[in-house]
């Protein structure tokens, strides 16, 4: 078990934003997504901060919320001009993991997508600061980074300890301005965190029990959040479960992959051709695919929904889901997100291209063509 980061929770955590920076030198690349954060605020108290510290910054913003390749790499040319000290990422998942790989690769000059295709392996990295706006992926304790490239219509993950934030930076606060159908989004997304480990090889009592109770916070919590969405304690507790999902502390020892990830490789599919939201992706893919399994481990998923809904049998089970999913306002068919039935052919197509399937349970192609049908 490994993890280095040093998170900070709270309120007004933000003051500790030039203190941490300073451990790593005073030039910054400070790179960020959408006007967000300009207008509720944070982009200001992150700017004073970094002032205050005697920091020069270089700013990259517009980071997409399907982050792109080309802007991992447009970035990572501004940041090696200038001789960058220290990354400070501001957003949720999708900076910080396009961050991650702006880290790693402003001292390999060469491409980011290098990485995803196997030509080369991370051997340094610039130093990152992540102050998270969202919670969902667990991105800000964790050393995954998910990025597109439209050229070779891939939606690729990276594991690599390099890829750690040196600091991350939670206030709950800071997620007040999330909208309510995003922040249902991250709760889905912290909700497939958990079932992808939970879903893998290996009898791990302990980490399921983890597995149950983070679940369980999501299924307390969230939807009491959606009707109050500046309250503070529940914006905390729901960002402490994203977090916890998938820091790689608390889910997945005693599992043989660190988890299954099927589920995520059909989303990203989904994503890259649509721009779904990770989260709307993952709710309509989920239940599918358990739907998929249930006759292949039904004393797993039935298991599941005995300590997590109370009920006793694999279609119950995803049936809770399922209903837990339309209850928060997250899309369980792809035509609820506007997708067609014309389009099955299409998601067949790169789910092939991109070789779909978990580390534990793989999919064939038949299995695509039902997995596509139990969406649709």
């Amino acid at each position: 078990m490994y993890n280095p980061v040093r998170l900070h929770f709270g309120r007004d955590v933000i003051k500790g934003l030039g203190k941490a920076v300073s451990e790593f030198g005073n030039k910054v690349l400070l790179v960020y997504g959408g006007g967000s954060i300009m207008k509720n605020g944070i982009y200001d108290q992150v700017i004073n901060q970094l002032n205050a510290a005697g920091m020069t910054v270089w700013k990259y913003g517009g980071i997409r919320p399907n982050p792109v390749i080309e802007d991992v790499d447009t970035a990572t040319a501004l940041g090696r001009l200038n001789q960058v000290d220290v990354i400070v990422a501001v957003g949720g998942g999708s900076v910080i993991d396009s961050a991650k790989v702006i880290s790693i690769t402003i001292p390999y000059h060469g491409t980011g997508w290098d990485f995803y295709a196997g030509r080369h392996k991370p051997v340094s990295a610039v130093p990152l600061i992540a102050v998270l706006t969202l919670a969902a992926t667990g991105t800000e304790m964790n050393p995954f980074a998910v990025v597109q490239n439209r050229a070779t219509m891939q939606k690729l993950g990276l594991r690599n300890d390099l890829m750690y934030p040196r600091h991350s930076f939670l206030d709950p606060s800071y997620t007040f301005s999330v909208s309510r159908e995003y922040t249902a989004y991250g709760i889905a997304d912290l909700m497939a965190h958990c079932l992808e480990a939970y879903f893998d090889d290996g009898d791990a009592s302990l980490s399921d029990r983890f597995v149950f109770s983070i679940l369980q916070e999501a299924i307390d919590y969230g939807p009491p959040l959606l009707d109050h969405l500046s309250d503070y304690d529940l914006r905390a507790r729901i960002m402490v479960a994203a977090t916890a999902a998938l820091n790689r502390i608390m889910t997945m020892n005693g599992r043989k992959n660190a988890g299954d990830w099927g589920v995520h490789a059909i989303g990203h599919v989904l994503s890259l051709l649509y721009d779904l939201p990770h989260g709307a992706s993952l709710s309509i893919a989920f239940p599918a695919w358990l739907k998929l399994q249930a006759e292949r481990i039904p004393d797993r998923i039935a298991f599941l929904g005995k300590h997590v809904f109370g009920v006793t049998t694999p279609a119950e089970t995803i049936t809770s889901l399922e209903s837990f999913f339309t209850a928060i306002g997250c899309p369980v068919r792809l035509s609820q997100a506007g997708i067609g039935e014309d389009k099955k052919e299409e998601i067949l197509r790169v789910m092939i291209l991109n070789q779909v399937g978990g580390n534990y349970h793989k999919l064939s192609v038949g299995d695509y063509s039902r997995i596509i049908a139990l969406c649709s």
